[in-house]
């Protein structure tokens, strides 16, 4: 069977001469591939400047960019929400239809504060902790969370509490249509998730930098790969079926 096809969000930043651009950090790419994904990248699909663009002035999608998003979306067997400095309504809706389809979904970082504002309006809140949430060297620990027993990323990694890396300076409030699933010890919010659907979990620390040295950090990527590989395989048979 062919590897699942994992769809991974591209990220909108502004270089030195403040010139924007599109990208993904290496990283991501073979963290994908090291865990037995296949990664197929998501650019935006409408012709605006991502980064300078405030939401308000966000423009509607058409029906030919849904068609486009629809298109994209349904090549991929699973989605991963990378970091970044900002997201936008494009962000938003891919979330929401991926929910939809019932995709499994990976967001770190951002990505997971995509997750726990992806039916709201955005509420992200600047930490203020005496806890160190934004580390700049990639392969330590940072701070250890506390994870629920009865949770989809216990079951992943088997431990009521890990260390793990951290690169933010915002948080966000937990949101009653998904679970809080792990904090730190100061209260921050550390992972979401969406029982009602197969996969969908996301983490504010960054697993992807993590599976060189850390077993919790492989489980974790393995276990979306994993969700996604049997999507691809249900994907497949209803395919066959239809046939």
């Amino acid at each position: 069977m062919k590897k699942p096809i994992i769809g991974i969000m591209m990220r909108c930043d502004v270089d030195k001469e403040n010139k924007p651009y599109q990208y993904i950090y290496d990283r991501v790419r073979r963290s994908i591939i090291q865990s037995g994904g296949e990664p197929l990248l998501l650019c935006p699909v409408k012709d605006i400047d991502y980064y300078p663009t405030k939401w308000l002035d966000f423009p509607d999608f058409n029906e030919e960019e849904k068609e486009s998003i629809e298109y994209w979306l349904s090549m991929c067997d699973g989605l991963f929400l990378p970091g970044g400095v900002k997201f936008t309504k494009y962000d938003k809706y891919v979330v929401s239809l991926a929910i939809k389809k019932d995709l499994p979904i990976l967001g770190v970082c951002l990505g997971m504060q995509i997750l726990t504002n992806y039916n709201r309006d955005n509420e992200l809140l600047l930490i203020e902790s005496s806890i160190k949430h934004e580390q700049f060297e990639d392969d330590l620990y940072c701070h250890k969370v506390k994870i629920e027993k009865d949770s989809l990323l216990y079951h992943i990694v088997e431990k009521e509490e890990i260390e793990v890396n951290s690169f933010h300076k915002m948080t966000t409030c937990s949101n009653p249509s998904l679970r809080t699933t792990a904090y730190a010890s100061d209260g921050i919010v550390e992972a979401v998730e969406l029982p009602s659907k197969s996969f969908v979990l996301g983490v504010q620390w960054h697993p992807e930098k993590m599976i060189g040295y850390d077993q919790s950090a492989i489980k974790i990527m393995n276990s979306f790969i994993e969700a996604s590989r049997k999507y691809k395989q249900i994907k497949e048979t209803k395919l066959i079926g239809i046939v």
